[in-house]
């Protein structure tokens, strides 16, 4: 990250993400849950809600019944950055089945023209309506040939359709293929090797309200704050979190750090020194705006996560939230 202001004030309030408490955990994380083949993923969501005694849940990438693996499923205020989970690339492992026989040497040289851009039509029974679409297919990976049947590995945009993926390529090979069975390994940086199952989530509650075992449970809820890991950053001055947390627009004068090349107009979120999300908000200003300027809005503030007086008041106020003077003013 880039340092505008060195003498900023050390940030000696908040807490680390990492040491909130299970309790804080709940009124903000993301669970990676390990959806089973079967339920729709509001059930699986549902039967999550009630393991964990919680009033807001959400998930992020609707996976279909038949398909299993990561459902990233927010909770408390998360649930407000469902839509980011959404926007995230996915990975998935996919079983295929040719409907006639073809050369390997052929499945293949088929298969590795479908990486980069490709169209595709969301099938029938899709939740989307049905244009062309163009998506971006980043790996295509064959793990095993097993006659008629092909498993790989595909890394992709959001919103890509393995059904129709396979469907395409059986096209391409003149045989017609199918889906036969989907798994979804990663979604975003969220991906199965941290994934709990609905049963661990139930045992690990149990053991936390009944033996005030908590280590189970706080290793399955992750700090809300990984969610915004793709956005770019905007460390703020901890004597202007709090106007941020007010609403306040955030002032050039107001940051800390910030990450390189960030462009005007673009989602960024808005961290405490400590790692904590304050607020997401849109760059009124490129980076090297930022650098090259002293006086000016920054970043305009849409959705704020903090509440106020997390952060003491430091900022002198005028009747208008988003003027702040510039000087602070220290609690004793």
């Amino acid at each position: 990250m880039i340092v505008r202001d060195p003498d900023a004030l050390p940030d000696r309030w908040g807490k680390r993400p990492s040491d909130r408490s299970v309790g804080e955990l709940l009124r903000g994380g993301v669970i990676i849950l390990d959806k089973p083949s079967g339920p729709t993923s509001h059930q699986a969501t549902a039967w999550a809600r009630d393991a964990l005694k919680v009033d807001r849940i959400g998930h992020g990438g609707t996976l279909d019944p038949y398909v299993s693996g990561v459902l990233p499923v927010t909770v408390g205020k998360a649930v407000r950055l469902t839509d980011i989970v959404l926007s995230s690339d996915k990975e998935y492992i996919c079983l295929m089945r040719l409907h006639a026989d073809r050369p390997e040497e052929r499945i293949r040289a088929v298969m590795s023209r479908f990486t980069g851009k490709i169209y595709q039509l969301p099938p029938v029974r899709s939740a989307v309506k049905r244009q062309l679409r163009i998506r971006t297919i980043r790996e295509l990976e064959i793990l095993d040939i097993r006659g008629r049947d092909i498993l790989f590995r595909v890394s992709c945009d959001a919103g890509t359709y393995a059904r129709t993926l396979c469907t395409d390529i059986g096209d391409v090979l003149g045989c017609g293929a199918n889906m036969v069975e989907l798994r979804r390994t990663r979604s975003g940086k969220m991906t199965e090797a941290r994934a709990a199952s609905l049963q661990d989530l139930r045992d690990a509650y149990v053991f936390w309200q009944q033996n005030g075992r908590e280590e189970w449970l706080r290793s399955l809820i992750l700090p809300m704050e990984v969610l915004v890991e793709p956005l770019p950053k905007v460390v703020v001055k901890a004597t202007a979190v709090d106007a941020v947390c007010h609403g306040a627009d955030l002032n050039i004068c107001g940051i800390h750090m910030l990450d390189e090349d960030i462009r005007k107009n673009a989602l960024v979120a808005m961290m405490t020194a400590r790692g904590e999300l304050i607020a997401l908000g849109r760059m009124a200003m490129s980076t090297s705006k930022v650098m090259s300027t002293s006086k000016g809005k920054a970043v305009e503030t849409e959705r704020v996560f903090m509440e106020p007086g997390h952060y003491p008041r430091m900022w002198r106020y005028s009747t208008d939230l988003d003027d702040i003077d510039a000087e602070p003013v220290f609690p004793e």
